[in-house]
């Protein structure tokens, strides 16, 4: 979970490498930076001009309107995905990624976590929860969401995602998040489970809890097959979480792969992030394409 204690876990991270960095000649430090950057490219693809479409909407919910963007290909009806930013919401990093999901065959639903709260982004380029009164500007929405908020919310952008012409309702829905809404992904297929068949959790926090409703214990409401990617130092502060997610995966009979990623600190898929792995990323990323293809037929 993305708090003061992983900022600083981070920050001596960075320093381990810049130090390690220095270690090597220049040349060869070029020579990883051009690969890694050709990696990331790899692994979310622009879609070629005019293959896609993008539209600002608003999803009705009972607690308001989620403001999102909708993207997709022009033509034909295809498996829909829900993605949910991280604790600093919506910006375009993630429409990135959904465009990217877009152009390889999905309608995809980049949605704000906060509508209830806040329209929009939150943070501007290069503006942070690390920075002065960046926790202070965020806790607020942040702690107004909750587990009933989730399932509110999904239940509502499944019905949206039914009603639209570029979606395949019949082929089931994937749902992406990052920190705090990765274990939304989990609530959102336990509650549509006719609907949300590929929940995919990126270093997510709060999966694994005391809690009767700890996602963890979700197991077997869920269909599909789930990917769970887990971030080295969040497995390193709750090491038993990821024993006890595959127990009641197993126990529960619904495939799931659930991995520690090594050398990659919480926070690494996101482009924008100081914590971005690209080699880590991309391959984070291809599983959930794989997820994808084999749940979701496309």
């Amino acid at each position: 979970m993305c708090d003061e204690t992983t900022e600083r876990e981070l920050e001596a991270y960075l320093k381990r490498k810049a130090m390690t960095r220095r270690s090597f000649a220049v040349g060869a430090t070029a020579t990883v930076a051009a690969g890694s950057f050709a990696l990331s490219a790899c692994a979310m693809p622009k879609p070629a001009p005019g293959t896609i479409t993008e539209t600002e909407v608003l999803v009705p919910t009972p607690d308001g309107e989620v403001d999102a963007l909708f993207i997709h290909p022009v033509q034909g009806a295809h498996a829909a995905v829900i993605i949910w930013p991280d604790i600093h919401g919506v910006r375009p990093a993630f429409f990135d990624m959904a465009r990217s999901l877009a152009g390889a065959g999905y309608s995809v639903l980049a949605a704000n976590p906060y509508y209830r709260t806040h329209v929009g982004r939150m943070f501007g380029d290069g503006e942070t929860i690390r920075d002065e009164g960046g926790w202070d500007k965020v806790r607020p929405h942040y702690e107004s969401l909750t587990p009933a908020t989730v399932i509110t919310d999904s239940a509502a952008i499944v019905a949206w995602l039914d009603a639209q012409a570029p979606v395949d309702s019949a082929r089931g829905i994937g749902a992406i998040g990052f920190c705090m809404t990765g274990s939304w992904t989990l609530r959102a297929a336990a509650a549509v489970p006719s609907h949300v068949k590929a929940p995919a959790s990126f270093h997510g926090g709060g999966l694994v809890t005391e809690a009767e409703d700890s996602p963890h214990r979700l197991a077997g409401d869920i269909q599909g097959g789930v990917l769970i990617a887990i971030a080295e130092n969040d497995h390193e502060r709750q090491p038993e979480a990821q024993g006890e997610l595959i127990a009641a995966f197993e126990a529960a009979d619904v495939p799931a792969e659930i991995e520690v990623y090594d050398d990659a600190m919480h926070g690494w898929v996101p482009t924008d992030s100081r914590a971005h792995n690209p080699e880590q990323s991309e391959r984070a990323w291809g599983r959930m394409l794989a997820l994808f293809e084999r749940e979701l037929g496309a």
